[in-house]
C-alpha cells in the first residue's frame, strides 16, 4: 500500500499537530502518523502554556509584564539550550502564540491564581508557573487551557480537531518504521497500520492504558502490551513525502536502558510520559544522519507545593545540610535532590505544619489532594526537639526552623508510592534553529521533545508545551515553503 503527501508527520501530539496545521494551512497535502490514537504525553499533561510578554490574558488580570522581562527570567532556565537570537523570537512570538492557540479552539482564562502552586484549582487558570518568585518583579506565564481538572486533553482535542479542519489525513494505530531516503533526501515513511478490528481494538486497549501507565505502571504496561500483540495483524504501507517528514514523536523516557545510558543518576521516577515516548522519533532522526544533544538532560519534579505554605520550610539532605530554596519550581527542586544522591528532607516547624494542613482543602486540585494529604500525615516524621527528629528519619542533624514540634517532610526522589517523582526527558535531534531542519538531513524536520529546543537545558511548567507549539509551527511552515519532488 501507498500514500503520497507533500508533508508527513510522524507523532500527534503538541508539536505534530501545530505542525500539521500549519503546514496544511500552507495549502500542503499533509498526513499525520501515530502509533496509537494520538495526543501522547500533551494529553495527560495539564494543558498550560508558558507564555508572557503583555498578553491578552495578562492585560484582562491587571498584569505587568514586558518581552524583555520574559526573556531575562528565562534566560536564567534556558542557558544556552538555543541562541539568543532564538529565545528572543521565541518571547516576541509568546503573546501571537497565544491568540494562534485560540483560534484554532483552545480556550484560556485571565483567572490569576492568588498562591504558589504546582497547578492551580479549577478556580484559577494564570499563575507563577516556575521560580519567578525567586526573581525581581515576577510574573504570572502560565496559561493553563481553560477546561476542569488535568487541561491537556482539551488542549489536545481541539488541536485534533484544527488539525483535521486544516484537510490533514491523520492515520492512528500507524507506526514508523523506518525513514525513506532517495539522493541523500528523506523522501517518506515505511510504516505499519492497523485496519478493521485489530485497529479498534488496539485503539480500546491504548486508550484505556494511558492514564493507568502514568500513575499505576503494571496495569498499564498490561494494557499496552495486549495492544502490541494485535500489531502482528498490522500491513507494510509507505507514506511518500514530496516537500518533508517531521518527527514530532515525544522524548524517551519509556526507554529506561536509554535513560540510564544517557542519565545514569536518575533513576526511581515516574516515568511522565506514554510508551510512545521511547526514543523511537530520535531513532529514526539518528539512522538517517541526524546528531543528538543534551540526552544527559532529565527533568525531575519534586513539587513542594501546594500547600503553599511550606515555602517556608527548609530542604535538607542526608547531612542535615541546608541546601536550595524551596520556593523554587519543583524541577530546580529535584535537580538538586539528584545531585545529592536522591535523598532530601523538607524541615517545617509546627507553625508552618498548621497553616499547611488547613490549605489543603482550597490550594489542591483533586488529583493533588492524595498526594498532599500522604506528604503531611505518613511521609513525615514529628519530634518535640530538632535532635529527636533527626534521629526518627535517620539523619544528620539540622539547624533548627519555626517552633517545636519539629516535622521533616520526606521528598526524596524514592519517597514512597503516595509521592511519586515524575521526571521526563529533554534532549533530542539537533535542529536548524531558523527552520527545524534535523542538521545535515535534508527533508526532515524535528520538533517539541524529539528535538533540542528551548526547554531542553531546564523545564518549568508550560514550556515544554509552549516549545511544541514555537517549533511544530516553525517546522510545519518551513517544511510546506519548500521544493516539492516528482
Amino acid at each position: 500500500m501507498e500514500v503520497t503527501a507533500d508533508v508527513v508527520v510522524i507523532g500527534f501530539g503538541a508539536a505534530g499537530a501545530c505542525a500539521a496545521i500549519e503546514a496544511a494551512t500552507a495549502g500542503a497535502a499533509v498526513v499525520v502518523l501515530d502509533r496509537f490514537g494520538g495526543g501522547g504525553a500533551t494529553a495527560l499533561s495539564g494543558g498550560v502554556v508558558y507564555a508572557g510578554g503583555g498578553t491578552r490574558q495578562q492585560v484582562e488580570a491587571g498584569v505587568t509584564d514586558s518581552v524583555d522581562a520574559m526573556e531575562a527570567y528565562l534566560r536564567t532556565e534556558v542557558r544556552d539550550a538555543v541562541s539568543e537570537a532564538t529565545l528572543r523570537r521565541f518571547c516576541e512570538d509568546s503573546a501571537t502564540m497565544l491568540v494562534w492557540l485560540e483560534d484554532q479552539g483552545v480556550p484560556f482564562s485571565s483567572a490569576v491564581s492568588p498562591f504558589k502552586t504546582s497547578y492551580p484549582t479549577d478556580d484559577y487558570y494564570l499563575y507563577q508557573s516556575g521560580s519567578e518568585d525567586a526573581w525581581p518583579d515576577p510574573a504570572p506565564r502560565g496559561h493553563r487551557t481553560r477546561a476542569k481538572g488535568t487541561s491537556g486533553k482539551v488542549f489536545h482535542a481541539r488541536l485534533a480537531e484544527a488539525t483535521r479542519r486544516a484537510g490533514a489525513r491523520v492515520m492512528p494505530q500507524t507506526r514508523a518504521v523506518e525513514l525513506v531516503l532517495e539522493d541523500d533526501r528523506v523522501a517518506g515513511v515505511r510504516c505499519r497500520t492497523l485496519t478493521g478490528l485489530p485497529k479498534a481494538l488496539h485503539g480500546l486497549l491504548s486508550k484505556a492504558g494511558a492514564k493507568p501507565w502514568l500513575y499505576y505502571p503494571p496495569l498499564g504496561r498490561r494494557l499496552f502490551a495486549l495492544a502490541a500483540r494485535l500489531e502482528r495483524f498490522s500491513r507494510p504501507v509507505t507514506v511518500t513525502a514530496r516537500k518533508g517528514v517531521i518527527i514530532a514523536a515525544g522524548g524517551f523516557i519509556a526507554d529506561r536502558a536509554l535513560v540510564h545510558e544517557n542519565a545514569p543518576l536518575h533513576r526511581g521516577g515516574l516515568a511522565l510520559g506514554t510508551p510512545g515516548d521511547d526514543g523511537s522519533g530520535i531513532r529514526l532522526g539518528v539512522a538517517a544522519g541526524g546528531k543528538t544533544a543534551r540526552m544527559d538532560k532529565i527533568s525531575v519534579w519534586r513539587f513542594v507545593t501546594p500547600p503553599s505554605e511550606l515555602r517556608r520550610g527548609v530542604l535538607v539532605d542526608a547531612d542535615g545540610q541546608r541546601f536550595g530554596d524551596a520556593t523554587r519550581y519543583g524541577a530546580a527542586i529535584g535537580d538538586e535532590i539528584v545531585r545529592r544522591g536522591g535523598k532530601a528532607w523538607l524541615l517545617v516547624g509546627d507553625d508552618v505544619l498548621r497553616v499547611a494542613r488547613a490549605q489543603v482543602r482550597t490550594q489542591t486540585a483533586p488529583f493533588q489532594r492524595w498526594q498532599v494529604r500522604y506528604l503531611l500525615n505518613r511521609g513525615l516524621v514529628t519530634a518535640p526537639t530538632i535532635e529527636e527528629v533527626a534521629a526518627k528519619a535517620g539523619i544528620g542533624t539540622p539547624e533548627p526552623v519555626g517552633v517545636p514540634p519539629y516535622s521533616l517532610i520526606n521528598v526524596s526522589v524514592r519517597a514512597g508510592f503516595g509521592y511519586p517523582c515524575p521526571m521526563l526527558t529533554l534532549g533530542g535531534l539537533v535542529v536548524d534553529e531558523g527552520t527545524g531542519q534535523v542538521q545535515g538531513v535534508p527533508g526532515l524536520y524535528a520538533a517539541g521533545r524529539s528535538a533540542v529546543g528551548v526547554c531542553s537545558e531546564s523545564y518549568v511548567s508550560g514550556l515544554a508545551l509552549a516549545d511544541c507549539v514555537f517549533s511544530g509551527r516553525r517546522a510545519g511552515h518551513h517544511v510546506a515553503a519548500g521544493e516539492v519532488r516528482c
